[in-house]
């Protein structure tokens, strides 16, 4: 796949993930992209998926399988258009703050951990039909500094909250207390 030319999706490949949303509301865009869909084998969620959604007859989906070489995943999370994040049930997503250091859009199912996670350095989703499909359409029109400017913010957010010295830091600060 080209650079740029490619949404994503990373993770188990699990109903809270809210694989079914992404894919239907992908396949209803107007997007000439394609979406790469990086996820672990489960079979008999996968053929209840293509029963609904028929996602196979959109030559734009993309099931690659599972990558494990962490270099390779960060450059496939570094050429990608935007990353599409649904989990819905956790915390803080070790997926979610990889994409945020390495992909400059980011597509997350409003739910609070994820606000807390990415905050604005994040754009919002729910599951609302239509609601992410025209936030697809609406962030493929961004111009390039746009594009820019939300992936610098995403690198400061993680630099910011999730570096060692962030955490160590506030570890040391609780401590002290």
């Amino acid at each position: 796949m080209r650079t740029g030319q490619y949404h994503l999706i990373v993770g188990r490949f699990v109903l809270e993930n809210n694989f079914e949303t992404m894919i239907r509301e992908f396949m209803a865009s107007k997007s000439r992209k394609d979406l790469a869909i990086i996820t672990t084998a489960n079979d008999r969620f996968l053929e209840k998926l293509e029963e609904k959604l028929h996602f196979k007859q959109d030559p734009r989906i993309k099931f690659v399988g599972t990558v494990y070489d962490q270099d390779l995943l960060r450059k496939i999370r570094e050429n990608a258009y935007a990353y599409l994040h649904g989990h819905s049930v956790g915390g803080t997503n070790p997926s979610l703050l990889e994409s945020l250091s390495s992909t400059k859009l980011n597509l997350l199912y409003d739910v609070a951990f994820n606000q807390e996670v990415a905050r604005q350095a994040g754009l919002y989703w729910s599951k609302e039909p239509g609601n992410l499909r025209r936030l697809i359409e609406k962030v493929e029109g961004f111009s390039q500094q746009a594009v820019e400017d939300f992936g610098q913010a995403a690198r400061r957010r993680v630099a910011h909250a999730y570096s060692w010295p962030a955490i160590a830091g506030e570890y040391e600060e609780l401590w002290l207390k």
